[in-house]
């Protein structure tokens, strides 16, 4: 289940008109997409793929790749999934490296000027392993709204399809390869009880525009002038007043 804010986005982005989200406005062709979003994609060398085989959302327990990487799947209906398994080095102490497998899955929206919104279920969570930390493995909820500023599907010579996907400052993640044209995902809803007193509230921050449902706090000003910069981005003003 969205939280309000979420679901007040999503539902004035599902409003726009199909001129702006239609995504036949996005040319498929071998120098920009040289094939649909659509499937299940993986980086380096493919150990992390989403579905079942990577995570169990009903006791929130992980089945940990090989190695590090990331996945991302799409269907024709407007769902993703994306499975992460990160580590993050400390450069003040090299033995202490901290371990994060990521998991969520929603609805996206290919925006007509090329970025991505990502917008979760709300079930999401993450597993953080610090062995230099007080508490050194814990579990918590991941449920942000995700802006992709752009993305790319080239042909690699030797590898197939390549995704390019370029986070919300422009920055690349992994290029990701196809895996499956059909895409490998969990039921595409709800698949946990995330209950009222542990959900967090959603809030947009100003610096980076993703809504970050892991810290409860209300929508201020400061929130609502934090869409209208996303929006703007977009390309899709008219949705700023809506949120006011």
């Amino acid at each position: 289940m969205l939280t309000p804010f979420a679901a007040l986005l999503a539902a004035s982005l599902a409003a726009l008109p199909s001129s702006v989200l239609a995504q036949e406005q996005i040319v498929f062709d071998s120098v920009h997409n040289a094939t649909t979003i659509v499937g299940t994609w993986s980086s380096g060398n493919k150990a992390v793929k989403t579905g079942s085989g990577f995570v169990n959302p009903a006791n929130q327990t992980f089945k940990y790749p090989t190695t590090a990487g990331i996945s991302y799947s799409f269907d024709d209906n407007g769902h993703y999934e994306i499975a992460r398994y990160r580590f993050k080095s400390n450069a003040t102490d090299p033995n202490c490296i901290t371990g994060i497998v990521n998991w969520v899955h929603g609805n996206y929206q290919l925006l007509g000027n090329g970025s991505i919104v990502f917008i979760p279920f709300g079930d999401g969570f993450q597993q953080i392993q610090d062995p230099c930390a007080a508490q050194s493995n814990f579990l918590e909820d991941y449920n942000i709204t995700e802006l992709a500023q752009s993305w790319r599907i080239f042909q690699d010579a030797t590898a197939g399809p390549k995704l390019h996907i370029f986070q919300f400052d422009g920055a690349p993640l992994a290029p990701q390869f196809l895996v499956s044209p059909t895409p490998i995902m969990v039921p595409t809803r709800m698949l946990r009880n995330v209950s009222s007193s542990t959900t967090p509230t959603t809030s947009l921050t100003a610096q980076n525009a993703l809504v970050n449902t892991n810290r409860a706090s209300t929508i201020t000003s400061r929130s609502a002038w934090s869409v209208m910069a996303v929006v703007a981005s977009a390309g899709v003003i008219g949705v700023a007043s809506a949120l006011l």
